[in-house]
């Protein structure tokens, strides 16, 4: 079990600029997810400052640039066959005024150990928004983070997730690869920090979905 750094005092907002494109690939769109996961990761940038932080299926990547804002090296990775998603990728860090040597761009599509992936420094954070999204991707998605469990036990993966269906869970999966989860509630994080995002969309924390956030650890055994 691991505990989170406490939520500091109420900060300055943090501007996020995105690119979006609202008519195109659902990942080229900012969805409710991530500006809770990027408040979030404002929020514990004292735990995050000097870390090594991989994003999953990163979209427009509020989440991995605010986290890079905070001080953390970040990787930005996203389907490998939307050369479009990297592209906007690029584009995106660049408009933020971040530079290579704090962000990084991956193509990975989950359930495919590339050797990218097998080659990539073992982060100390993982972060995905909204990426449970279709549920034959569960487990894909936790087999890469399962494998950056084995490589770092202290490895974190932080991750909202949109509630759609009463019948969908995450905990047959999470007992199989031997993770635990720990469920934050966003009032434990909302008020002390503010994300601004400029882009078409304008997201905002949102209070019309049930969105629920989530640390998932290595399930330590004794």
């Amino acid at each position: 079990h691991t505990d989170s750094s406490p939520s500091p005092a109420i900060q300055a907002p943090v501007t996020v600029k995105t690119i979006e494109h609202l008519a195109g690939d659902y990942g080229l769109f900012t969805w409710p997810c991530a500006p809770v996961l990027a408040q979030y990761v404002c929020s514990q940038r004292g735990f995050v400052s000097g870390k090594r932080v991989l994003e999953l299926g990163a979209g427009t990547a509020v989440p991995g640039i605010v986290a890079a804002k905070c001080g953390a090296h970040v990787v930005l990775s996203d389907r490998e066959d939307n050369p479009q998603l990297l592209q906007n990728l690029r584009s995106t860090y660049t408009i933020n005024g971040l530079c290579e040597d704090e962000v990084d761009i991956l193509a990975l599509s989950w359930g495919i150990f590339s050797p990218a992936l097998l080659q990539l420094e073992t982060p100390d954070l993982i972060l995905a928004s909204d990426c449970f999204y279709h549920s034959k991707d569960f487990e894909d998605i936790l087999a890469i983070v399962a494998y950056f469990f084995e490589k770092n036990c202290n490895c974190r993966f932080w991750t909202t997730y949109q509630e759609r269906s009463s019948n969908r869970s995450l905990a047959h999966l999470l007992k199989r690869w031997d993770m635990h989860c720990r469920c934050i509630p966003l009032e434990d994080f909302q008020d002390a920090v503010s994300i601004r995002i400029e882009g078409p969309s304008e997201s905002k924390l949102s209070t019309h979905h049930t969105i629920h956030m989530w640390e998932i650890t290595k399930l330590q055994t004794t």
